[in-house]
Formats: C-alpha cells, sequence, structure tokens
C-alpha cells in the first residue's frame, strides 16, 4: 500500500484499474482500498476530468448478487468489466479475500457510508454532484438530507429514476449541460450497468459516474441500515430481508449460495 498511499498524497489519480492494488473475488479485480482512499480517488479523478471533454470515469462495487448478475447477465459483465475500479460493497466480499486469498481486502466500503465520505471531501473541494434514480420522493428527499448535512456540497441537479425510456435523452443532455464532477447513479443493479452502457459516451460533461444502487432510500430516510453489529458480521442483508420480505427474499436466497459457489469456484 506504501506506493498507493505516495501516489495519493501527490495528488494524480490513477487512470487504470491495473494501477490498483487488487484481489480477484469470484474471478474479479477488487480494489483494496479504504473507503478514505476511495473517496480521495473519487474527489481527485472529478477534479482531473473536469471540463476535459473526455469519456467519464467509471466506478462500481461488488456484492454477491452483483458477482451472481456478471455470470449470469452478459449486459451487467459488460459495463463491470470496462470499470476503472471496484470496491468491496458487500462483507461477503471482504471475508472471501481473508479466507481464500493471500491479498485480504482491509474493509468493506458501503456505498451507502463512501458517499459520506465522497461528500465531506467534495464540500471542501467544491467537487459537484447529481443524484439520478430513486423514487422522486427518496430523490427529493435525499438532496435535501445531502444538503443538509454538508452545507457547502455543490447538488447541481437532480432526477428520479422511474422515468419513460423516451425521456432518457433529454435527462442525459441536461446532466451534460449541469456538467456535474460526479453523476451518482441509483437504480436496481441491472438497470444502473444499462444505463452506464448506453449513455456513458454521451456523457462527456460528467467527470466520473458511480453506481449506488440503493443509496438515494437510505440517505432519505426511507430504508433503514442495519444495526452495527450485524453489518460487522456480514448480515445485512439478512436485517434488509427482514424488513422488506416479499422483495428481497428470493433474491438474496438465490443470489447468496451462487455468489459462494463463484467465489470458490474462482478463488
Amino acid at each position: 500500500m506504501g506506493n498507493w498511499s505516495q501516489h495519493l498524497r501527490r495528488g494524480r489519480p490513477l487512470k487504470k484499474r491495473a494501477d490498483f492494488p487488487t484481489t480477484r473475488i469470484g474471478g474479479i479485480p477488487v480494489a483494496r482500498l479504504t473507503r478514505a482512499e476511495w473517496a480521495e480517488h473519487l474527489v481527485e479523478e472529478a477534479l482531473a476530468r473536469r471540463g476535459s471533454g473526455r469519456v467519464p470515469a467509471f466506478y462500481t462495487s461488488l456484492n454477491g448478487q452483483v458477482l451472481s448478475l456478471y455470470y449470469h447477465i452478459s449486459r451487467v459483465r459488460a459495463a463491470i468489466d470496462m470499470a476503472e475500479g471496484i470496491d468491496a460493497d458487500g462483507m461477503s466480499v471482504v471475508f472471501a479475500s481473508r479466507l481464500l486469498t493471500n491479498d485480504p481486502i482491509a474493509e468493506r466500503c458501503a456505498t451507502t457510508d463512501l458517499f459520506h465520505d465522497v461528500a465531506c471531501l467534495a464540500e471542501q473541494r467544491r467537487v459537484s454532484f447529481f443524484l439520478l434514480g430513486g423514487s422522486l420522493a427518496s430523490n427529493k428527499a435525499a438532496a435535501e438530507t445531502a444538503v443538509r448535512l454538508y452545507p457547502e456540497l455543490k447538488v447541481v441537479g437532480r432526477h428520479h429514476g422511474y422515468y419513460r425510456p423516451e425521456e432518457e435523452p433529454a435527462i442525459v443532455e441536461a446532466i451534460n449541460a449541469l456538467a456535474p464532477d460526479i453523476l451518482w447513479i441509483g437504480f436496481g443493479a441491472l438497470q444502473q450497468y444499462e444505463f452506464v452502457l448506453r449513455n456513458r459516451e454521451r456523457l462527456a460533461g460528467v467527470g466520473v459516474l458511480r453506481t449506488c444502487g440503493g443509496l438515494f432510500d437510505f440517505l432519505s430516510g426511507k430504508n433503514r441500515r442495519a444495526p452495527l453489529w450485524m453489518q460487522k458480521f456480514g448480515l445485512e442483508w439478512l436485517f434488509r430481508t427482514f424488513l422488506e420480505p416479499r422483495r428481497l427474499a428470493w433474491r438474496y436466497f438465490v443470489t447468496n449460495p451462487h455468489a459462494i459457489y463463484l467465489m470458490l469456484r474462482y478463488r
């Protein structure tokens, strides 16, 4: 980690996935960075690309559900394969790195926590956000919460995720016109990767694309996080299933065993 830390302090953001120290989990290279290092990198990368007109950098995260989808759905695989960096969103990924590899990942980088790390730095360095996704109510409440917690944070725009397909070009055009440094994309796992595949080349006004799943429901207060002890032992999925059994039971009880199988097969 020494070379990475020196690189970070010099303020030169990494440009390629190969520059990250990584550990392969289920065949996917996951960066061995702390949340603080991820936040620093995303902000520095956004600043480096501001006004460049280049295709935005794309970052995403890995958990059991995403790992399962990666091997089931080619569009998910295509999107993840073009990401500049992938973090360990799920504790199962961290546990697998400790049990199955010689290069363990230091800590979980839950997107619901990472957002606050990035927002804190963005507030200091005048890095702007656009929040895309969630329901009309949760998207609005999430933006209001972000500005309340970080008064100097520049949330230049927002839009809910329940729009018609024919509306998307206009939404992308509006995002480009606002030129946010970081675009947070909070759809379902498949939908957010499809959005990136369709629109990454069109979003030259944006610095960084970051998928964030259900972040806005948590940021808005609609959904609750699991107790810390459950998060620590990788049981947040069980807590969420208890709260939303109809929506999540099938997802977790199908994808979790498949993810474990993949972690063991591609160890």
